[in-house]
C-alpha cells in the first residue's frame, strides 16, 4: 500500500512537454495516427463541430429563459470562448499533440487533474453528440411533415419524459457517423468540409428570409427575465463552442500542427461568432420571444410562419439535417481521440487506443463510443443533455486557461508558436467567465456532474492510478 506521501506525489506527476509527441508514438498499440489534415480541413472541423448545435438546437431552448436578450447571451458566450480560444492556441502551438485539454492538463497540473479533465471532455463530447442527434431527429420529423404530411409518432421520435419510448432517428444518426469515422480521419474531414459549406449556405438563407419579417416590437421587452436570464441562456448556448476543443484533438493528425492548430482555432471562433449573432438577431426579430417555448425544429418553423409556404421550411430542414450530421460527426471524432490519448497513457484500457492497421482509425473505440452515445440520445431529454455538455465544456476550458498561466511560470523556456496577448489578464478573465457560466447552470446539472466526477474518481483509483504509463517509468 502506497504511503500518503507517495500517493500525493503520484497524483501530481506530469508528462514532460518536450517528449509528449515521442511518448504518444511509443505508446501506440497498433500504429500511429497519420498527419493528413491541413489548415482548411481543420478550420472546417472547428466550424462543423460548432455551428449547428447552438443555432439549430439550443437557440429555441435559450430564448424562453433569456428573451430577446439572447443576443447578449451569445455575446457573453462568444467572449468566454474567445478568451479561451487564445489560451487554447498557445497550448496547441506549444504541445501539438492529440488529447486537447486533457494533454495540456497532464503537462501542467499533473495526472490526477488531467484524468478529471479527460473525464469532463468525455462527458462533453458524448452528451454533445447525443444532444445534437436529438435535434437532428426533430428536423427530420419536421421534413417528413412538410413532404408527406406524416410525422413519426412520439413513441419512436422522442425520449422518455417527453412523450416517447426511444428516439430512433437519433440512434440511426449515431450509427451512420460511426461507420464513416471507422473509414478514417481524412475521409471524415473531407465529408465534414462539404457539409459545412452546405450549412453556411442554409443559415444565410434563413437569415435573409427571416430579416424580411423583422419587427422591432418583437425585441420589447428586451430583458424580460433580467440579467439572470441572460446568464442562464449563455450557459445553455455555450455547449456549442465545443468545436474549439475538437480542433485541438486533431494534434496528432494535423500537418504542421504548431502553426495550423492556433490558426484554425482562432479562425473558427471568428466565423462561428459572426454566424451565431446574425442568425440570432434574425430569429428573435421575426417572432415574439414567447413563441419559442416548446418549438421543435424552431428555425424551420419560423421560415414557414414568415413565408406562409412549405418550401423554405423543407429546404431549411434538409440543410439542417445535413448540417447537424457534421456536428455529430465532429463531436464523435473528438471523443474517440481523447480516448486514444488516455489509453496511451495507461489511464484507460488498451482497447481504446488500438488502431485498425489499414484505416488507422480506432475501430473498437468508435464502436464503444457509438453505443454509449446512442443510449444517451435515445432515452435522455434534450435540455438535460445541453446543460451537461456546457458543464463539461466550461470545466475543460477553465483548466486550459489555468494551464497557460502555470506553463508560463514553470516552463518559460518552451518554444511557443503563439502567445496569449495581454497575459495574464486574458487567461484570468477566461477562468472568471467560465466560473460565472458554471454557476448559472441549473442545480440538477451540478448534481449530475458530481455523480459523473465520483464515477471518474472510482475508475482512477481502481484502475488508472496503477496502470499509468508514468508509473512504469524509472
Amino acid at each position: 500500500m502506497a504511503s500518503a506521501a507517495t500517493l500525493g506525489l503520484s497524483l501530481f506527476r506530469r508528462k514532460p512537454v518536450r517528449s509528449m509527441a515521442e511518448h504518444a508514438a511509443a505508446n501506440a498499440v497498433h500504429g500511429t495516427l497519420h498527419r493528413s489534415i491541413g489548415l482548411f480541413p481543420l478550420v472546417m472541423l472547428g466550424i462543423g463541430a460548432t455551428v449547428g448545435s447552438g443555432i439549430f438546437v439550443a437557440l429555441t431552448a435559450a430564448v424562453p429563459v433569456s428573451g430577446p436578450a439572447v443576443m447578449l447571451s451569445f455575446v457573453i458566450a462568444g467572449i468566454t470562448a474567445g478568451l479561451t480560444a487564445l489560451c487554447y492556441a498557445e497550448l496547441a502551438s506549444t504541445m501539438p499533440v492529440s488529447g486537447s485539454a486533457y494533454s495540456y492538463a497532464y503537462a501542467t497540473l499533473g495526472e490526477f487533474c488531467a484524468f478529471i479533465v479527460g473525464s469532463c471532455l468525455l462527458l462533453e463530447y458524448a452528451v454533445s453528440a447525443s444532444a445534437i442527434a436529438v435535434g437532428w431527429g426533430q428536423y427530420l420529423n419536421e421534413l417528413f411533415g412538410d413532404v408527406t404530411g406524416w410525422k413519426m409518432p412520439d413513441a419512436i421520435s422522442q425520449p422518455p419524459g417527453e412523450g416517447g419510448v426511444v428516439n430512433l432517428p437519433a440512434v440511426a444518426l449515431i450509427a451512420i457517423c460511426a461507420m464513416l469515422l471507422i473509414r478514417g480521419a481524412k475521409e471524415s474531414t473531407t465529408v465534414n468540409a462539404i457539409l459545412v459549406v452546405v450549412k453556411l449556405g442554409v443559415l444565410a438563407l434563413f437569415g435573409i428570409i427571416a430579416l424580411t419579417a423583422f419587427r422591432s416590437e418583437n425585441l420589447v421587452p428586451f430583458m424580460p427575465l433580467g440579467w439572470a436570464g441572460i446568464g442562464t441562456g449563455a450557459s445553455m448556448i455555450f455547449f456549442s463552442y465545443i468545436g474549439l476543443d475538437t480542433v485541438s484533438t486533431a494534434g496528432d493528425e494535423a500537418k504542421d500542427p504548431a502553426r495550423t492548430l492556433p490558426l484554425a482555432i482562432i479562425i473558427s471562433l471568428l466565423v462561428v461568432t459572426a454566424i451565431y449573432l446574425f442568425v440570432a438577431i434574425a430569429a428573435v426579430g421575426a417572432q415574439p420571444w414567447t413563441a419559442f417555448a416548446g418549438q421543435n425544429a424552431g428555425l424551420a418553423t419560423i421560415l414557414r410562419n414568415v413565408t406562409g409556404a412549405a418550401w423554405p421550411s423543407m429546404l431549411f430542414s434538409i440543410g439542417a439535417i445535413v448540417s447537424i450530421f457534421s456536428v455529430t460527426l465532429a463531436a464523435m471524432y473528438g471523443q474517440t481521440r481523447i480516448l486514444i490519448a488516455m489509453s496511451r497513457d495507461g489511464l484507460l484500457p488498451k482497447v481504446f487506443g488500438r488502431l485498425d492497421p489499414v484505416t488507422k482509425s480506432p475501430r473498437h473505440n468508435t464502436y464503444i463510443v457509438a453505443v454509449f452515445i446512442a443510449i444517451l440520445a435515445g432515452v435522455v431529454p434534450l435540455n438535460v443533455l445541453v446543460n451537461l455538455t456546457s458543464m463539461g465544456t466550461l470545466t475543460a476550458f477553465a483548466v486550459v486557461s489555468l494551464g497557460v498561466m502555470i506553463l508560463r511560470r514553470t516552463r518559460p523556456d518552451l518554444e511557443r508558436g503563439f502567445k496569449v496577448p495581454l497575459f495574464p489578464l486574458v487567461p484570468v478573465a477566461s477562468v472568471a467567465f467560465c466560473l460565472y457560466l458554471i454557476i448559472e447552470l441549473p442545480r440538477l446539472t451540478h448534481l449530475l456532474f458530481l455523480v459523473w466526477v465520483i464515477g471518474a474518481l472510482l475508475l482512477y483509483f481502481g484502475y488508472s492510478y496503477r496502470n499509468s504509463a508514468l508509473a512504469r517509468l524509472p
